[in-house]
């Protein structure tokens, strides 16, 4: 009887740490999002590699921890390949600048890309591994196009890699969703690399380090790739020789101890890959676009295999919202993008005029990480108390986080403003404050009289001054007092 009870209690003990331990993990971000101040951030660190560098934003700062998201940029030079690796969580890639060609390796799914010419094996070499002295043809799985404006998805835990086919730097910003139920980590995305040797690069590298900023009491993380090496380096040799039946050298170079190129490393020449041309792919895109508006898609014409994971938001004939005068919108959820409905994220394209304002609005139901790809525009960031948490000029290459439900104001500067944002729902939904589709205008005239102590007629002239809907042109003040006096 003394043991049951004993192990009753022990049962009793364990739920109650584990309970104590869950409600601990799901108050911390609410303790993270009580914010006082938001700042437009920067690049804090880079990684230097033989092609290309990374660099990221500090995953400590509290608007990231607030929405647990994180933040990088990679710039790969012309011949530059990113090497093979998957995170913990999943991400959304944005193509900020040139053109290059990526892989994702979706586990389990058939090698359907092979090649239509046999080569040849060179030598008569009896190494182990070297089975087949005839012919061979090479095969994996499919590969697609990047251009500029292109938006990529990719599951956790699914390797990829990029390779810049172009003549110019290839620019790709990524986001990661350390809060995805995907990731069952800590909260914090983790590379794990399948080559090379970003180890050892990123131990050269942490002697070098010059943060910008870091805020009172904080550590300094760790760099992502620190302690993201290759990790075939952590398998004895003789276990890699025997499961992929090759010699100890290849066995070797699969660890890539002696490899001091990075992670992101040239190829000495063009890289021969099997893919759809560039028009083959726009066919498709196009194919699956029609299919979709057409309204005979039944939801099941993509499987796990098939999946789409490219999708390009830069086209302006499929904005959401335009005005000629003000710029324009394209939103990527999971109704165009079906692959986001798993991720659970989401991306918005934005296009400012000189000038211009997007209304007041606040997010229903996620977070939004914003990123200035060009340009430059005043915003302003208010939280549940009335308070101004951000009013600043947000520059091209910068960050800020909208934590979810927070109001916020743009003006595009004297050159105007492109931004992409990444959104922590699959369905992002938000609610303005003006215009002809917002909150004031649903509201009955009484109530806003009221409410903001106006007389009748002035609360009918705040409610229906404004005409637009969600982009406000400069003038469009102007243009509504010179109706009103006539």
């Amino acid at each position: 009887m003394a043991s049951k009870a004993s192990l009753l209690l022990s049962l009793l003990l364990l739920f109650s740490t584990c309970l104590a331990r869950r409600q601990q993990q799901q108050q911390l971000p609410q303790n993270q999002c009580q914010i006082g101040r938001i700042d437009a951030l920067e690049p804090y660190d880079r990684i230097q590699a033989e092609a290309g560098v990374t660099e990221y934003w500090n995953a400590d700062e509290q608007q990231f921890q607030c929405a647990g998201v994180e933040f990088l940029r990679h710039r790969i030079q012309p011949g530059g390949l990113l090497l093979p690796s998957y995170v913990n969580t999943p991400l959304l890639s944005f193509i900020e600048r040139g053109r290059g060609v990526q892989g994702v390796v979706l586990p389990g799914c058939p090698e359907t890309f092979e090649s239509s010419q046999e080569q040849q094996f060179s030598g008569q070499s009896q190494r182990r591994g070297e089975r087949f002295q005839g012919l061979q043809q090479d095969r994996h799985q499919r590969v697609q196009n990047l251009k500029q404006g292109d938006v990529v998805a990719i599951p956790a835990g699914a390797a990829h890699w990029i390779y810049n086919d172009g003549d110019s730097e290839l620019v790709a910003v990524v986001f990661f969703d350390t809060q995805n139920n995907a990731n069952q980590l800590d909260q914090s995305h983790r590379r794990f690399f399948l080559a090379g040797n970003p180890q050892s690069q990123s131990r050269q590298q942490q002697g070098q380090r010059q943060p910008r900023r870091q805020q009172q009491g904080q550590t300094h993380q760790e760099q992502p790739y620190a302690n993201a090496g290759n990790i075939f380096n952590g398998f004895d040799v003789e276990f890699l020789e025997e499961a992929f039946n090759v010699d100890r050298e290849t066995a070797e170079r699969l660890q890539g101890q002696r490899d001091q190129r990075g992670h992101i490393v040239n190829v000495e020449q063009e890289l021969r890959i099997i893919r759809p041309s560039h028009t083959e792919q726009e066919q498709e895109q196009g194919r699956r676009q029609g299919r979709r508006e057409g309204g005979w898609s039944n939801g099941f014409e993509e499987t796990i295999c098939s999946l789409k994971l490219r999708e390009n938001i830069d086209n302006p004939t499929h904005a959401d919202f335009a005005n000629p005068e003000a710029g324009r919108i394209s939103n990527l959820n999971s109704f165009k993008f079906p692959i986001l409905r798993q991720l659970q994220l989401s991306a918005e394209r934005g296009e400012l005029h000189r000038n211009a304002i997007q209304s007041p609005h606040w997010t229903l139901n996620a977070h939004n990480l914003l990123y200035l790809t060009d340009g430059s525009m005043r915003v302003q960031i208010v939280n549940n108390a009335g308070e101004s948490v951000f009013d600043d000029e947000l520059r091209e290459g910068q960050v800020v986080v909208i934590p979810q439900n927070f109001a916020v104001i743009k003006r595009a500067g004297e050159q105007g403003s492109r931004w992409i944002s990444f959104k922590t729902n699959d369905n992002a939904m938000i609610a303005n404050l003006a215009g002809r589709v917002s909150a004031i205008r649903s509201l009955p005239v009484d109530v806003v009289a009221n409410a903001y102590q106006l007389s009748r007629n002035d609360a009918q002239r705040l409610k229906f001054s404004q005409q637009e809907s969600l982009l406000f042109s400069p003038s469009s003040y102007s243009r509504s007092q010179g109706r009103a006096s006539a």
